[in-house]
Protein backbone atom coordinates (compact mmCIF):
# COMPACT_ATOMS: atom_id res chain seq x y z
CA UNK A 1 0.00 0.00 0.00
CA UNK A 2 2.01 3.11 -1.31
CA UNK A 3 2.33 5.93 1.04
CA UNK A 4 0.96 9.40 0.34
CA UNK A 5 3.48 12.38 0.78
CA UNK A 6 2.30 14.55 3.76
CA UNK A 7 3.05 17.97 2.35
CA UNK A 8 1.51 21.29 3.53
CA UNK A 9 1.68 23.32 0.35
CA UNK A 10 -0.96 26.66 0.80
CA UNK A 11 -3.07 27.61 -1.91
CA UNK A 12 -2.91 31.17 -3.24
CA UNK A 13 -6.73 31.52 -2.05
CA UNK A 14 -4.68 30.95 1.83
CA UNK A 15 -1.52 33.36 0.89
CA UNK A 16 -3.72 36.26 -0.24
CA UNK A 17 -5.82 35.58 3.09
CA UNK A 18 -2.48 35.78 5.11
CA UNK A 19 -1.20 38.70 3.45
CA UNK A 20 -4.50 40.37 3.61
CA UNK A 21 -4.30 39.70 7.55
CA UNK A 22 -0.91 40.83 7.69
CA UNK A 23 -1.45 44.37 6.35
CA UNK A 24 -4.60 44.97 8.58
CA UNK A 25 -2.30 43.62 11.97
CA UNK A 26 0.32 46.39 10.45
CA UNK A 27 -2.48 49.08 9.84
CA UNK A 28 -3.79 48.36 13.64
CA UNK A 29 -0.48 48.46 15.15
CA UNK A 30 0.47 51.57 13.00
CA UNK A 31 -2.44 53.49 13.55
CA UNK A 32 -1.66 57.26 15.55
CA UNK A 33 -2.01 57.19 19.06
CA UNK A 34 -4.43 60.12 20.67
CA UNK A 35 -1.48 62.38 21.31
CA UNK A 36 -0.17 61.90 17.60
CA UNK A 37 -3.84 62.71 16.22
CA UNK A 38 -3.35 65.75 18.30
CA UNK A 39 -0.28 67.55 17.66
CA UNK A 40 -1.08 66.42 13.91
CA UNK A 41 -4.70 68.30 13.74
CA UNK A 42 -4.79 71.97 12.09
CA UNK A 43 -7.02 73.45 14.15
CA UNK A 44 -4.89 72.50 17.49
CA UNK A 45 -1.99 73.83 15.78
CA UNK A 46 -3.03 77.35 14.91
CA UNK A 47 -5.03 77.91 18.16
CA UNK A 48 -2.45 76.17 20.56
CA UNK A 49 0.18 78.32 18.97
CA UNK A 50 -1.88 81.91 19.14
CA UNK A 51 -2.83 81.14 23.01
CA UNK A 52 0.81 80.12 23.67
CA UNK A 53 1.58 83.73 21.59
CA UNK A 54 -0.64 85.61 24.06
CA UNK A 55 0.23 83.77 27.11
CA UNK A 56 4.18 84.68 26.60
CA UNK A 57 2.52 87.97 26.23
CA UNK A 58 0.76 88.49 29.01
CA UNK A 59 3.67 87.43 31.39
CA UNK A 60 6.40 89.81 29.28
CA UNK A 61 4.00 92.83 29.20
CA UNK A 62 5.94 94.54 31.58
CA UNK A 63 8.91 94.39 29.18
CA UNK A 64 7.02 94.99 25.74
CA UNK A 65 7.58 98.55 25.95
CA UNK A 66 4.55 99.09 27.82
CA UNK A 67 3.69 102.23 30.48
CA UNK A 68 1.98 101.90 33.36
CA UNK A 69 -1.85 101.28 32.63
CA UNK A 70 -3.41 103.52 35.26
CA UNK A 71 -0.79 106.63 33.61
CA UNK A 72 -2.24 109.39 32.34
CA UNK A 73 -1.61 113.10 30.80
CA UNK A 74 -4.36 115.19 30.14
CA UNK A 75 -1.86 116.72 27.47
CA UNK A 76 -1.85 113.16 25.71
CA UNK A 77 -5.53 113.03 25.07
CA UNK A 78 -7.48 111.74 21.73
CA UNK A 79 -3.85 110.87 19.71
CA UNK A 80 -4.09 109.04 16.80
CA UNK A 81 -1.72 105.13 16.81
CA UNK A 82 2.08 106.29 15.92
CA UNK A 83 1.21 110.13 17.53
CA UNK A 84 4.34 110.92 20.24
CA UNK A 85 3.20 112.39 23.62
CA UNK A 86 3.97 112.72 27.40
CA UNK A 87 3.23 110.26 30.07
CA UNK A 88 3.32 111.85 33.33
CA UNK A 89 4.24 109.12 36.12
CA UNK A 90 3.51 108.31 39.72
CA UNK A 91 6.73 110.36 40.92
CA UNK A 92 5.22 113.80 38.75
CA UNK A 93 7.53 112.94 36.50
CA UNK A 94 6.97 113.97 32.41
CA UNK A 95 8.29 110.94 30.00
CA UNK A 96 8.19 111.11 26.04
CA UNK A 97 6.36 107.89 24.72
CA UNK A 98 5.04 106.82 21.85
CA UNK A 99 1.44 105.85 21.81
CA UNK A 100 1.39 102.62 19.67
CA UNK A 101 -2.84 102.31 19.04
CA UNK A 102 -2.98 105.59 20.02
CA UNK A 103 -4.53 107.06 23.49
CA UNK A 104 -8.00 107.53 25.22
CA UNK A 105 -9.61 110.32 26.40
CA UNK A 106 -8.00 110.50 29.67
CA UNK A 107 -4.43 110.31 27.98
CA UNK A 108 -3.90 106.54 28.64
CA UNK A 109 -2.13 104.35 26.60
CA UNK A 110 -4.14 101.92 24.80
CA UNK A 111 -1.12 99.64 23.98
CA UNK A 112 -0.35 99.38 27.40
CA UNK A 113 -3.77 98.59 28.64
CA UNK A 114 -4.60 96.08 25.82
CA UNK A 115 -1.80 94.52 26.41
CA UNK A 116 -2.02 94.39 30.11
CA UNK A 117 -5.90 93.32 29.74
CA UNK A 118 -4.39 90.11 28.36
CA UNK A 119 -3.37 88.70 31.58
CA UNK A 120 -6.98 89.55 33.08
CA UNK A 121 -8.30 88.19 30.36
CA UNK A 122 -6.71 84.78 30.47
CA UNK A 123 -7.19 84.86 34.06
CA UNK A 124 -10.72 85.21 33.66
CA UNK A 125 -10.96 82.60 31.66
CA UNK A 126 -9.32 79.76 32.74
CA UNK A 127 -9.90 80.31 35.99
CA UNK A 128 -13.76 79.96 34.96
CA UNK A 129 -13.42 76.62 33.23
CA UNK A 130 -11.35 75.53 36.41
CA UNK A 131 -14.49 76.44 38.80
CA UNK A 132 -17.16 75.20 36.21
CA UNK A 133 -15.10 71.90 35.85
CA UNK A 134 -14.95 71.68 39.04
CA UNK A 135 -18.07 71.86 40.84
CA UNK A 136 -19.62 70.32 37.16
CA UNK A 137 -17.34 67.17 37.83
CA UNK A 138 -18.61 66.60 41.31
CA UNK A 139 -21.98 67.17 40.68
CA UNK A 140 -22.27 64.89 37.99
CA UNK A 141 -20.58 62.11 39.28
CA UNK A 142 -22.99 62.20 41.68
CA UNK A 143 -26.14 62.51 39.92
CA UNK A 144 -25.12 59.81 37.50
CA UNK A 145 -23.97 57.22 40.12
CA UNK A 146 -26.11 57.92 43.42
CA UNK A 147 -29.81 57.32 41.85
CA UNK A 148 -31.69 58.66 44.90
CA UNK A 149 -30.10 62.14 44.30
CA UNK A 150 -30.27 62.32 40.36
CA UNK A 151 -33.60 63.57 40.15
CA UNK A 152 -33.78 66.66 42.81
CA UNK A 153 -30.05 67.52 41.20
CA UNK A 154 -30.86 67.70 37.61
CA UNK A 155 -34.16 69.74 38.58
CA UNK A 156 -32.05 71.91 40.06
CA UNK A 157 -29.99 72.41 37.16
CA UNK A 158 -32.58 72.78 34.57
CA UNK A 159 -33.77 75.52 36.60
CA UNK A 160 -30.46 76.82 36.54
CA UNK A 161 -30.28 76.18 32.79
CA UNK A 162 -33.55 78.37 32.29
CA UNK A 163 -32.34 81.69 33.64
CA UNK A 164 -29.89 83.77 30.57
CA UNK A 165 -26.36 83.26 31.56
CA UNK A 166 -25.52 86.88 31.46
CA UNK A 167 -28.49 87.76 33.62
CA UNK A 168 -27.40 85.56 36.06
CA UNK A 169 -23.72 87.28 36.00
CA UNK A 170 -25.29 90.53 35.71
CA UNK A 171 -27.66 89.47 39.24
CA UNK A 172 -24.84 88.34 40.94
CA UNK A 173 -22.03 90.91 40.25
CA UNK A 174 -24.75 93.58 41.35
CA UNK A 175 -24.89 91.86 44.76
CA UNK A 176 -21.58 92.09 45.39
CA UNK A 177 -18.68 94.04 44.36
CA UNK A 178 -17.20 94.05 40.82
CA UNK A 179 -14.13 92.25 42.01
CA UNK A 180 -12.04 89.67 39.83
CA UNK A 181 -13.55 86.76 42.03
CA UNK A 182 -17.05 87.81 41.90
CA UNK A 183 -17.08 88.32 38.00
CA UNK A 184 -15.72 84.57 38.01
CA UNK A 185 -18.00 82.90 39.83
CA UNK A 186 -20.67 85.35 37.92
CA UNK A 187 -19.73 83.57 34.76
CA UNK A 188 -18.78 80.03 36.21
CA UNK A 189 -22.13 79.77 37.92
CA UNK A 190 -24.46 79.25 34.49
CA UNK A 191 -21.71 77.48 33.00
CA UNK A 192 -21.87 74.51 36.00
CA UNK A 193 -25.03 72.75 34.49
CA UNK A 194 -23.49 72.14 31.26
CA UNK A 195 -20.61 70.49 32.92
CA UNK A 196 -22.90 68.44 35.23
CA UNK A 197 -25.08 67.01 32.49
CA UNK A 198 -21.92 66.43 30.35
CA UNK A 199 -20.22 64.25 32.96
CA UNK A 200 -24.06 62.68 33.93
CA UNK A 201 -24.57 61.06 30.52
CA UNK A 202 -20.75 59.84 30.32
CA UNK A 203 -21.69 58.23 33.86
CA UNK A 204 -24.74 56.51 32.78
CA UNK A 205 -22.81 54.59 30.09
CA UNK A 206 -19.94 53.88 32.01
CA UNK A 207 -21.68 53.13 34.97
CA UNK A 208 -22.91 50.14 32.82
CA UNK A 209 -19.64 48.37 32.00
CA UNK A 210 -18.07 45.12 33.38
CA UNK A 211 -15.51 46.52 35.31
CA UNK A 212 -17.30 49.05 37.48
CA UNK A 213 -20.16 46.30 38.26
CA UNK A 214 -17.12 43.95 38.96
CA UNK A 215 -15.99 46.53 41.48
CA UNK A 216 -19.65 47.11 42.80
CA UNK A 217 -19.58 43.38 43.60
CA UNK A 218 -16.38 43.44 44.99
CA UNK A 219 -17.53 46.37 47.92
CA UNK A 220 -15.06 48.73 46.45
CA UNK A 221 -16.36 52.13 48.04
CA UNK A 222 -18.44 54.60 46.03
CA UNK A 223 -15.69 57.37 45.94
CA UNK A 224 -13.02 55.51 44.66
CA UNK A 225 -15.54 53.44 41.91
CA UNK A 226 -15.92 57.02 40.99
CA UNK A 227 -12.49 58.75 41.11
CA UNK A 228 -10.62 55.37 39.49
CA UNK A 229 -13.31 53.89 37.03
CA UNK A 230 -15.51 55.86 35.93
CA UNK A 231 -13.57 59.23 35.62
CA UNK A 232 -10.84 58.74 34.24
CA UNK A 233 -13.16 57.67 31.19
CA UNK A 234 -14.66 61.11 31.04
CA UNK A 235 -11.24 63.29 30.71
CA UNK A 236 -11.22 63.53 26.54
CA UNK A 237 -14.80 65.04 26.70
CA UNK A 238 -14.21 67.85 29.45
CA UNK A 239 -10.91 68.85 28.32
CA UNK A 240 -13.36 69.67 25.53
CA UNK A 241 -15.80 70.53 26.94
CA UNK A 242 -13.37 72.76 29.35
CA UNK A 243 -11.58 74.72 26.41
CA UNK A 244 -15.28 76.18 25.24
CA UNK A 245 -15.90 77.52 28.78
CA UNK A 246 -12.64 79.22 28.84
CA UNK A 247 -13.70 81.20 25.49
CA UNK A 248 -17.15 82.03 26.58
CA UNK A 249 -15.53 83.11 29.97
CA UNK A 250 -13.50 85.56 28.07
CA UNK A 251 -16.43 86.68 26.45
CA UNK A 252 -18.82 87.48 28.78
CA UNK A 253 -16.35 89.43 31.12
CA UNK A 254 -15.60 91.29 28.46
CA UNK A 255 -19.45 91.90 27.76
CA UNK A 256 -19.70 92.44 32.09
CA UNK A 257 -17.05 95.09 31.38
CA UNK A 258 -18.47 96.52 28.78
CA UNK A 259 -22.11 97.21 30.29
CA UNK A 260 -20.64 98.47 33.09
CA UNK A 261 -21.25 95.88 35.33
CA UNK A 262 -18.10 93.82 35.32
CA UNK A 263 -14.37 94.69 36.38
CA UNK A 264 -14.06 98.43 37.56
CA UNK A 265 -12.50 100.84 35.49
CA UNK A 266 -9.50 100.90 36.61
CA UNK A 267 -8.72 97.67 35.73
CA UNK A 268 -6.97 97.43 32.07
CA UNK A 269 -9.34 94.62 30.41
CA UNK A 270 -10.37 94.82 26.89
CA UNK A 271 -13.85 95.30 27.90
CA UNK A 272 -12.90 98.27 30.02
CA UNK A 273 -11.27 99.85 27.34
CA UNK A 274 -13.85 99.40 24.88
CA UNK A 275 -16.64 100.63 26.85
CA UNK A 276 -14.47 103.90 27.29
CA UNK A 277 -14.13 104.47 23.73
CA UNK A 278 -17.93 103.51 22.60
CA UNK A 279 -18.54 107.44 23.04
CA UNK A 280 -16.05 108.55 20.36
CA UNK A 281 -16.11 105.85 18.50
CA UNK A 282 -16.64 108.05 15.41
CA UNK A 283 -13.71 110.33 15.52
CA UNK A 284 -11.55 107.72 17.48
CA UNK A 285 -12.27 104.19 16.15
CA UNK A 286 -9.27 102.67 17.37
CA UNK A 287 -10.31 102.67 20.74
CA UNK A 288 -12.32 99.97 20.14
CA UNK A 289 -10.71 98.20 17.56
CA UNK A 290 -7.83 97.45 19.03
CA UNK A 291 -8.83 95.42 21.91
CA UNK A 292 -11.68 94.28 19.67
CA UNK A 293 -8.83 92.63 17.53
CA UNK A 294 -7.49 90.99 20.55
CA UNK A 295 -11.15 89.72 22.23
CA UNK A 296 -11.73 88.22 18.49
CA UNK A 297 -8.24 86.37 18.00
CA UNK A 298 -8.61 85.20 21.23
CA UNK A 299 -11.70 83.50 21.44
CA UNK A 300 -10.96 82.44 17.85
CA UNK A 301 -8.33 80.68 19.32
CA UNK A 302 -9.61 79.38 21.57
CA UNK A 303 -12.46 77.74 19.68
CA UNK A 304 -10.28 76.70 17.35
CA UNK A 305 -7.94 74.53 20.17
CA UNK A 306 -11.58 73.33 21.36
CA UNK A 307 -12.84 71.91 18.08
CA UNK A 308 -9.25 70.47 17.53
CA UNK A 309 -9.48 68.19 20.58
CA UNK A 310 -13.00 67.28 19.94
CA UNK A 311 -11.86 65.78 16.34
CA UNK A 312 -8.91 63.86 17.92
CA UNK A 313 -10.17 62.97 21.27
CA UNK A 314 -13.83 62.14 20.12
CA UNK A 315 -13.68 58.38 19.28
CA UNK A 316 -16.79 59.03 16.46
CA UNK A 317 -14.50 62.27 15.00
CA UNK A 318 -11.27 60.84 15.24
CA UNK A 319 -12.08 58.19 12.63
CA UNK A 320 -12.61 60.61 10.16
CA UNK A 321 -9.52 62.53 10.83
Amino acid sequence: MAAHPTSTPTSAEEQALFAKLSVESAAVVSQPSAWQRVRRNLSVRIGGSVLLLLVVVSLLAPWLGTVDPSLFDPASRDLTPGQQGEITTLEGESLKHTFVMGSDSFGRDIYSRVVYGTQVSLIVGIATALVAMAFGIALGLSSGFLRWLDGPLMRVMDGVMAIPAILIAIALVAMWRGSLLTVVVAIAIPEIPRVTRLVRSLVLTIREEPYVEAAISLGTPTWKIMLRHILPNCVAPLVVQGTFICASGILVEAILSFLGVGLPPDIPTWGNVMAEGRAQFNEYPHNIFFPGIFLAVTVLAVNMLGDGLRDTLDPKMAKRV
